[in-house]
């Protein structure tokens, strides 16, 4: 299957759709900040799961109780559909 990157009024769509992230230099983007290290690690974990069952992984970055994450599919060159599957399943993880 090949991963086409989605136009740049589905990418605007998707950003309507996913609120609390943002489109930066072609990236879906979120950051959060949690209670301590081992909330952000616990979540990560989850997120790493959910992303290990779609075959798609998130460049991200987790500095005490801050995790930064950037969606791309490097495969396609931007943000395709996967980006914004991802996206939902990680808002859905944060309940």
């Amino acid at each position: 299957m090949t991963v086409q990157p989605l136009s740049s009024e589905a990418i605007a769509a998707l950003a309507a759709d996913l609120p609390a992230w943002s489109v930066v230099e072609g990236k879906l983007c979120r950051e959060l900040r949690f209670a301590d290290f081992s909330e952000a690690f616990g979540f990560m974990a989850r997120v790493a799961l959910a992303a290990e069952s779609m075959g798609h992984h998130p460049e991200w970055s987790n500095v005490w109780n801050r995790v930064t994450i950037a969606l791309t599919t490097h495969d396609c060159g931007g943000i395709s559909a996967l980006d914004g599957e991802l996206a939902r399943r990680i808002d859905r993880i944060l309940g």
